[in-house]
């Protein structure tokens, strides 16, 4: 029997010490003090990889997550009621990558239902490519939304007729915000490799079940 009690706790400091070693690959990368949100992670490389979230003392694990390490760029956490039905979401917004001209975002947003709840965000991308018609010429580039078409002049920009793109391009920078109980997405749009000239903002509600655009405009840089 006392054999048998040894073995036990032999097991059991093994697990203690196991779980400690897991617990302490973790790193802190973001917190929101005031409402006891904390996200952790591993750094592997210049990543952060498999995600965990302490939210109001309850914990989930997200292992797919990545993020940059670059503390610039560190996870946002926002805890708002973006939905309007009076009670606040939980917003995360990761940097995947990033570089000269390149902004790389991703939005996770949950309702706490007895325990975080997955929400759908439509895709920006998708929604540009549905409500977004352009067209470009070495003088002329237009971004036509619904019945709105913008207008912005080529030649101030001092592009090589070379490195024009066939057309205007969306997709390279993708930045994610909350403004004023909003969900918001900038999508820059890109006539060559190194010139933007304004960018696609959406703004998103919560309609049947999942974030959709309510609006959706171009704002020119210039």
């Amino acid at each position: 029997m006392k054999k048998y009690i040894i073995l036990l706790l032999t097991i059991f400091l093994i697990v203690v010490t196991i779980a400690e070693a897991k617990n302490e690959e973790y790193e802190l990368v973001s917190k929101l003090s005031n409402e006891k949100i904390t996200l952790y992670a591993k750094k592997i490389g210049d990543l952060y990889q498999d995600f965990k979230i302490d939210f109001k003392g309850e914990t989930y694990f997200r292992p797919f997550w990545i993020n940059v390490t670059n503390p610039a760029y560190a996870p946002q956490i926002h805890y708002e009621d973006i939905n309007k039905d009076g009670e606040k979401e939980l917003i995360i917004i990761l940097t995947k990558g990033y570089g000269t001209g390149l902004l790389d975002e991703e939005v996770h947003v949950y309702r706490d239902t007895h325990g975080l709840m997955d929400v759908l965000v439509d895709n920006p991308m998708a929604i540009i490519y549905k409500n977004v018609k352009t067209s470009l010429t070495t003088t002329t580039a237009e971004i036509k939304v619904g019945d709105i078409t913008y207008t912005v002049d080529i030649p101030p920009l001092d592009i090589l007729p070379s490195n024009l793109f066939d057309d205007i391009a969306f997709g390279n920078i993708i930045h994610y915000e909350v403004q004023d109980n909003q969900l918001i997405a900038k999508v820059s749009g890109q006539v060559s490799p190194v010139s933007f000239i304004g960018e696609i903002v959406i703004v998103y509600e919560y309609r049947d079940k999942m974030y959709q655009a309510k609006s959706i405009k171009f704002q020119p840089y210039s």
